[in-house]
């Protein structure tokens, strides 16, 4: 009689691409709302995180990890993209045009460079491990340290308590 251990049963089974976008889409587009500030792009930013994980399906190893670096690097061009907008706009509107106000604690964070933006983000309202958001920003641990001692440390600048 032959004995068969679980663990020789290989590798948990995949689940397809429909499922995996079904059962990360939430989460997704939650992070792209956080890393934009604009709830409206934060769809569009997910969508296109999705649209570039498909065609290399197969081959990813660990396709949440991989979903969420490509959030962060299409969030990442998407503000890019917005920054230039905002220098180049106030070139086409009328004077005294202005965008509404917003809260003062997400007024503050939008301001914060990018990388700053990103960890403080992951790490307070995503509640992402320095190592997930290290793989996610392509950095080691110890820069995601950083990298949040200094936002925090210009965030207590700006917000008074």
């Amino acid at each position: 009689m032959q004995v068969v251990r679980v663990d020789d049963e290989g590798p948990p089974p995949r689940v397809d691409f429909d499922e995996f976008y079904r059962a990360q889409w939430p989460g997704a587009v939650r992070l792209a709302a956080l890393l934009t500030q604009d709830s409206s792009a934060a769809e569009d930013v997910a969508q296109d995180a999705f649209s570039k994980i498909q065609p290399r399906w197969d081959g990813i190893e660990n396709p949440a990890a991989y979903l969420r670096t490509t959030v962060v690097n299409t969030a990442r061009r998407w503000i890019r993209r917005r920054i230039t907008e905002r220098e180049k706009l106030p070139m086409l509107l009328p004077t005294g045009v202005s965008e509404p106000e917003a809260d003062h604690i997400a007024d503050a964070i939008a301001a914060l460079p990018y990388r700053y933006r990103a960890v403080v983000v992951m790490r307070y309202y995503a509640d992402m491990s320095e190592a997930e958001i290290a793989d996610a920003l392509g950095c080691r641990p110890g820069a995601v340290k950083s990298l949040a001692s200094r936002a925090l440390a210009k965030l207590e600048k700006v917000i008074e308590r």
